[in-house]
């Protein structure tokens, strides 16, 4: 499931609205990227947004 582990971002639902009014379901999805985070020392794999991996929520590992 496309989720964040860190600010817990998950799929938002919502229509799509066509040129004629046609109204369809659709799902919008984080940009989900699985990274080596550094947390507290240690390495670990984490399933993290861009967003938070762009703002500095996390510090990924070299």
């Amino acid at each position: 499931m496309a989720k964040c582990e860190i600010c817990g971002k998950t799929p938002q639902k919502g229509i799509q609205l066509s040129h004629s009014h046609i109204k369809s379901k659709r799902v919008w999805a984080p940009n989900v990227r699985r990274v080596k985070v550094d947390m507290d020392g240690h390495i670990k794999r984490l399933n993290v947004c861009t967003r938070c991996l762009r703002s500095g929520k996390v510090q990924r590992a070299h």
